[in-house]
């Protein structure tokens, strides 16, 4: 073994490595993204050949780790929360299908939204798909819990959901490794092809299986090393019953460590693997007057709980006893045992501190010189001379262009959803309806809405701001670069309104007029502003100089 100071993305990318990886499928999205570019950098990662390239969108990506997995080896699907959403038909049915080569599907939570459109649990989609679910509560267990996951998917059959939210994927911490990384799986054809043809008569012998198969699940995580009831000494002249337990899981089980301070006069229960293991919930709450759940994100688990003990015994998100929005702290938690254990008053949380009259509020800001900023610019200009203009924006950092000094855009709803939403107005009487769409979003979710305008003609103005590169987390490679235009063509676009500009301001003429001619186009129009994004312009000088040095 060897220790290394990681990230909690490079512990799990390090894991899956160590554990015989052969493919990661991912999309970029904050916070998992380190985990991909991780393994691309990783030197064992080149010498093993294991594959790394992003994938168009997170459906694709979970089809092709389930590809890989058919053919025996092993597979990593990394993702953002929103992203399950998007790979949500091909991960259910995967607990239909089993796995061959094991499957680890990886997604990173973001409670608080740091970078996110909401707040969403994803140990919801583990206990819908009938999966295991695992939730590591350091980067050590996210580390080791990558090669347990991977031999308990080949054991069941069935593909692992890890899941960690922000705090865990984005800290670091010292964590031993493996010096002899496990090999690759070897290719094998054992997939039995009635498991993975989903015909009904195939898939009804499926769901029963899988079905049968919850009881051992919950009892293998009832006698997992990574959950555990941690007994406590009872201090003398104590009744027989504690007054409170504590259940936490995943990062929140640090947050108590942390407000309890070495103090294990309460009985706590770690919950890091999934089905909820109820035998050791219930040898828990037969020893406590009140239980408090800690758990970061949604009450997935004090849910459960509350659907079978007395709600006055069970305390949680759901009753206001710890915050039912944003992340959790260790403060939150302290305030939480002060109100449910007077006595223990050490567990009072710090004073509120006011924020700094010195400190200037800086909001997130288009880059200078970034081509999204002519775009916006462009498009105001025009817009003024039409009433009620609507502009149907989407994810990305141009999704900055509904701030100051821009607002410019009056939607952003998910991947995609500019072009759509601007159809659907359209087919309402709303015109002009402007759709403004990234590069990387365009190929990830908006060529079959672009297919549904082009079909029907819509009164829609597409603008697929091209940067070149996945700009918004931290600029990967765009899948559909230098394709564009035949990509539209392929939709059965017409050239007459198919237009290429640079975004400039010496170009902005050219560029209003574009947008002009085809608003007043009453059909659907595409206009491609194409210019590099400034990072990775900068990033690529960088690199270009290094190489004429050497």
């Amino acid at each position: 073994m060897s220790r290394r100071l990681l990230l909690g993305d490079e512990a799990i990318a390090q894991g899956a490595l160590d554990a015989g990886l052969s493919g990661v499928y991912a999309y970029p999205g904050t916070p998992s993204t380190e985990i991909t570019e991780y393994i691309q950098l990783s030197p064992l990662a080149k010498e093993r050949g294991v594959h790394s390239r992003w994938s168009t969108n997170e459906k694709t990506a979970m089809e092709e780790a389930l590809g890989m997995s058919f053919m025996g080896k092993r597979a990593l699907v990394c993702m953002k929360h929103v992203g399950m959403n998007v790979c949500a038909d091909p991960f259910v049915n995967s607990g239909m299908t089993g796995v061959n080569g094991g499957v680890v599907v990886l997604v990173a939570d973001d409670p608080s939204m740091h970078s996110s459109q909401d707040e969403q649990d994803s140990r919801f989609y583990g206990k819908f798909a009938m999966v295991p679910t695992f939730e590591p509560s350091s980067q050590q267990e996210a580390y080791d819990m990558m090669a347990a996951a991977f031999d308990y998917s080949e054991q069941q059959c069935l593909p692992v959901l890890m899941r960690v939210t922000t705090r865990m994927a984005h800290s670091r911490a010292v964590v031993e490794v493996c010096d002899e990384p496990r090999p690759q799986n070897e290719l094998n054809y054992n997939a039995v092809a009635a498991n993975w043809v989903l015909l009904p008569a195939n898939a009804r012998k499926r769901n029963d299986k899988v079905t049968a198969q919850q009881a051992a699940l919950e009892e293998d995580a009832a006698n997992s090393k990574y959950n555990g009831l941690t007994p406590s000494h009872s201090p003398e002249g104590k009744e027989s019953r504690y007054p409170l337990g504590i259940i936490a899981s995943g990062i929140a089980y640090n947050y108590v460590q942390e407000a309890l301070q070495g103090d294990v006069s309460f009985p706590i229960l770690k919950i890091s693997q999934y089905p909820l293991p109820k035998k050791l919930v219930r040898s828990l709450m037969d020893q406590c007057e009140q239980v408090l759940i800690v758990e970061e994100g949604q009450p997935f688990i004090e849910d459960i709980v509350r659907g079978v003990y007395d709600l006055k015994n069970v305390h949680g998100k759901l009753d206001g006893t710890l915050p039912r929005t944003g992340e959790l702290t260790p403060d939150a938690v302290k305030k939480a045992l002060s109100v449910l254990s007077p006595l223990t008053t050490h567990y009072s949380p710090q004073e509120n501190f006011a924020p700094c009259e010195d400190v200037v509020p800086r909001p997130p800001a288009l880059c200078q010189g970034c081509g999204h900023r002519d775009v916006y610019a462009a498009l105001n200009e025009v817009l003024k001379e039409y009433s009620n203009p609507r502009v149907f924006g989407d994810i990305g950092c141009y999704t900055l262009g509904f701030l100051p000094p821009f607002r410019a855009i009056h939607s952003c709803v998910d991947m995609g959803a500019s072009i759509t939403m601007a159809k659907g107005a359209a087919d309402a009487g709303q015109w002009p309806a402007v759709a403004v769409i990234g590069d990387s979003t365009f190929t990830h979710s908006g060529m079959t809405g672009l297919l549904d305008a082009i079909n029907e003609n819509a009164d829609i103005t597409v603008i697929i701001s091209d940067n070149l590169t996945t700009g918004m987390t931290g600029g990967q490679d765009s899948a559909g670069t230098n394709k564009f235009e035949a990509i539209c063509r392929g939709l059965g676009l017409s050239d007459e309104h198919l237009k290429v500009v640079v975004p400039l301001p010496k170009n902005m003429p050219e560029i209003t007029q574009a947008i002009r001619d085809e608003i007043n186009y009453h059909g659907t129009s595409v206009i491609i502003p194409r210019r590099e994004c400034m990072q990775t312009l900068q990033r690529h000088l960088k690199q270009k100089k290094a190489a004429a040095k050497n």
